[in-house]
């Protein structure tokens, strides 16, 4: 990321997402209004997450990204409410009951040591033969895990056996990511972008 997003840009990005998840539940029309601005405008990887009464509900994105930052978000969201094969597509009566989380992510960066890999800084993303598997950064803090419990986890995410990532053949990527939900927009931004 060139530049964290402030506060108003969050608010925008959360209400693009909102939008975009309940256009297409009811009508599979997903519509955003063009953006402006600069930082709405970057090309950025980013995950949308959705969680229904703190519990994951769908987690879909991508690490790069032709599209501006608005449009790939609001693309993410919509794959994350109906594309996540571990979860029903969501419903209409299921809008009222989610929450939704963004990370927007630096570039990935290659390790060769796991000492780089900073617990609640880092999301880890691996990939061995044709396996892959992401964790954000958010996930090891969530689940209060140490370094080697992450790396485990990320395996188990993968499809893989806990220690593989002490393979050879393992690559182990980094990334950090500009983490926010709708539940840490001041009130009066909540209200103005409908949430």
């Amino acid at each position: 990321m060139d530049k964290e997003l402030n506060a108003r840009e969050k608010a925008v990005l959360l209400a693009i997402a909102r939008t975009a998840i309940d256009s297409w539940v009811c009508s599979q029309q997903p519509y955003i209004e063009p953006r402006e601005e600069k930082a709405l405008n970057r090309r950025n990887g980013c995950f949308v997450t959705i969680k229904e009464q703190g519990r994951l509900r769908g987690c879909i994105g991508n690490f790069s990204s032709e599209l501006p930052l608005f449009r790939e978000v609001s693309e993410m969201a919509v794959a994350s409410a109906t594309k996540d094969p571990r979860f029903y597509p969501l419903k209409e009566e299921d809008l009222g009951e989610i929450s939704l989380e963004i990370s927007v992510l630096s570039p990935l960066h290659k390790i060769e040591d796991i000492g780089e890999i900073e617990v609640g800084r880092h999301g880890i993303y691996l990939e061995k033969g044709y396996y892959r598997g992401v964790l954000l950064p958010q996930v090891a803090t969530e689940h209060g895990w140490d370094r080697e419990t992450f790396l485990n986890q990320t395996c188990v995410k993968a499809g893989l056996p806990t220690e593989a990532w002490r393979a050879e053949d393992a690559e182990i990527y980094i990334f950090s990511a500009q983490v926010f939900g709708e539940q840490d927009l001041p009130e009066e931004e909540a209200l103005a972008n409908g949430g």
